[in-house]
């Protein structure tokens, strides 16, 4: 593989730690002969104190690069996942937060890791998004979403009443605080805490989870990715709230129409040869452990 040459840094510009990492990234990048680029909200931020460096405006900018480092927590690393579009630049997670789950790296293997970047010893996991198509009051939305999206009744003491077909079929008429539609890479989410199933992230499907359910047989639902899940809400007197990766919030009436489906565009996640999926989930759920010290 060709050395790469340029990167940009997204980053969680709240984090005390991202202040601290962001200069000794940039002068690892002086240092080895790469070019740093950094977002205007890191550019424009009061504790940025240099800004020579070029500028990331646009998706179209991160397309341009050979890999994009996302420094903070899970949330920040969803937030470039969404903002990535249908480019497909190499996206290396820093993890400065508090699980990290999609962070690969840590701030103690920092800099071999950038350096096996930069001279392209990586391999690149492809991770499918979700999306979200909602027809309310003549008008249409799309979201898409890495982890999930959550359905539920705008008012936090009633429960969601939803009807779910999966390709024109009908699957059942769900009560529940709420509906979460997860993707693999979500399957660790919330999906995992409301009881569903965890996916490997090389199996391309869906998982359709309520949480709380008034009911004993209202179980997690794993469909093909290629599915089309539908969702109508009968009850007319629900608001429903409509959340994509615990960070976009929509108000809908019940009288909107909802459905999800594989993106039409995956992201690459850059790793490592001597790492695995179930390596992360021992490390960081302590999957497989009987609770000893």
């Amino acid at each position: 593989m060709i050395p790469l040459k340029t990167f940009g840094i997204w980053g969680n510009t709240e984090k005390d730690s991202f202040w601290e990492t962001l200069p000794k990234i940039v002068s690892w990048a002086d240092e080895n002969g790469l070019i740093a680029h950094l977002t205007t909200r890191i550019l424009k931020d009061e504790n940025c104190t240099d800004h020579t460096r070029p500028a990331i405006t646009s998706k179209d900018d991160i397309g341009s690069l050979d890999f994009m480092l996302v420094l903070g927590g899970d949330g920040t690393f969803l937030s470039l996942a969404r903002a990535m579009g249908h480019h497909q630049t190499p996206i290396l997670g820093i993890h400065l937060g508090d699980l990290g789950f999609l962070a690969k790296v840590t701030k103690n293997d920092l800099f071999p890791r950038l350096t096996q970047v930069a001279a392209g010893d990586f391999i690149l996991e492809k991770r499918m998004l979700a999306k979200a198509t909602i027809r309310k009051n003549g008008d249409t939305i799309h979201h898409v979403a890495l982890n999930d999206f959550v359905l539920g009744n705008g008012e936090s003491h009633r429960m969601l009443t939803a009807k779910v077909k999966v390709n024109n079929h009908l699957v059942g008429n769900y009560r529940a605080d709420g509906l979460i539609i997860a993707t693999p890479t979500g399957s660790t989410a919330y999906s995992l805490s409301a009881g569903g199933p965890i996916v490997t992230p090389t199996v391309d499907s869906l998982i359709i989870t309520p949480a709380s359910a008034h009911s004993l047989t209202s179980r997690p639902l794993v469909v093909p990715a290629d599915s089309s899940i539908a969702l109508e809400f009968p009850d007319t007197d629900d608001s429903i709230l409509f959340i994509a990766d615990g960070q976009i919030h929509e108000s809908l009436d019940p009288s909107c129409k909802v459905e999800i489906t594989k993106a039409e565009f995956d992201i690459n996640l850059v790793d490592f040869e001597d790492r695995d999926y179930f390596q992360t989930l021992r490390a960081k759920m302590g999957w497989g452990t009987r609770g000893e010290s």
